[in-house]
């Protein structure tokens, strides 16, 4: 005679007895919880991964648009001021480091009326170190902030003397241990007085247009500057630098923007909106 099964008698349970191993089928049971847990998980390990993966083909691809551009725009502005080059005034490095301090918040051409008289008095890096602090305050104070440029100059210079030998370090590191020396002068010190491209210079008017032009979204010039440099070949990095100072000055001012005659127009997606302001 066939066993029986035996069928419970408990309402709303599905449950059946095996006549083998008397074990219970029940579909709430722990492992069929723990095994509808695992497949929850996998389905869900699965969809991140490909969220990432997804995630880091459009970041490749902003990237590659971003270095089209860059490069697009190099080349126009190379064309326009092929004759682009530092336009402070200075004879060696310890001039171009002491009027590059004196051009933070000045223009350079104003730096350029106060060096001459500055320079004849102080021509070298031991001159200047033995400089009286006050003497230096009336050469420079035209240049603006004049107390904390001063103060900077002769103790960038002192240091130069202590630590360097008298010579204008060559290195970021070493130049970014003198006072009044952030990467921006640094920058433009090792590019125009040694020929070094050590990063990208990031002054008001290079951190205006490339936010304009939509190759950064940052206000801080150490991320901006994280942003331009993998988007050009290094030895281009002080040369779209200078040539985006010399297009802040003579088109793309901050208050008024000559749109209507900006060879760069049609790559900015900053246009229509600054148009609407001209």
């Amino acid at each position: 005679m066939s066993p029986r099964l035996k069928t419970s008698n408990t309402p709303g349970r599905d449950t059946q007895t095996s006549p083998r191993c008397g074990k219970s089928r029940n579909p709430d049971s722990k492992e069929n919880r723990k095994s509808g847990s695992k497949a929850k998980h996998k389905n869900e390990k699965g969809s991140r991964k490909n969220s990432s993966k997804k995630s880091s083909e459009t970041r490749d691809k902003e990237s590659h648009r971003k270095k089209r551009l860059a490069t697009e725009i190099l080349m126009r502005l190379k064309s326009a001021y092929p004759d682009a080059t530092c336009s402070l005034d200075y004879d060696t490095p310890m001039q171009l480091l002491v009027a590059t301090i004196l051009s933070a918040q000045c223009t350079d051409e104003r730096v350029n009326k106060v060096t001459p008289a500055l320079f004849a008095k102080y021509p070298t890096a031991e001159a200047m170190a033995a400089a009286d602090l006050s003497d230096l305050e009336d050469l420079v104070r035209s240049t603006g902030f004049f107390r904390n440029k001063s103060k900077n100059i002769l103790g960038a210079c002192r240091m130069i003397m202590e630590e360097f030998g008298g010579e204008v370090p060559q290195s970021m590191p070493e130049l970014l241990k003198l006072p009044g020396v952030a990467r921006k002068t640094a920058n433009v010190v090792l590019a125009h007085a040694f020929g070094i491209n050590a990063g990208v210079t990031v002054d008001t008017h290079v951190k205006r247009l490339t936010n304009r032009l939509g190759l950064t979204k940052h206000q801080d010039p150490k991320k901006i500057e994280k942003d331009l440099m993998p988007l050009l070949p290094q030895p281009e990095w002080e040369n779209w630098s200078i040539r985006l100072i010399y297009h802040g000055r003579a088109i793309c001012s901050a208050r008024k923007p000559e749109c209507d005659r900006c060879f760069l127009s049609d790559l900015c997606p900053s246009n229509l909106s600054l148009h609407q302001r001209c």
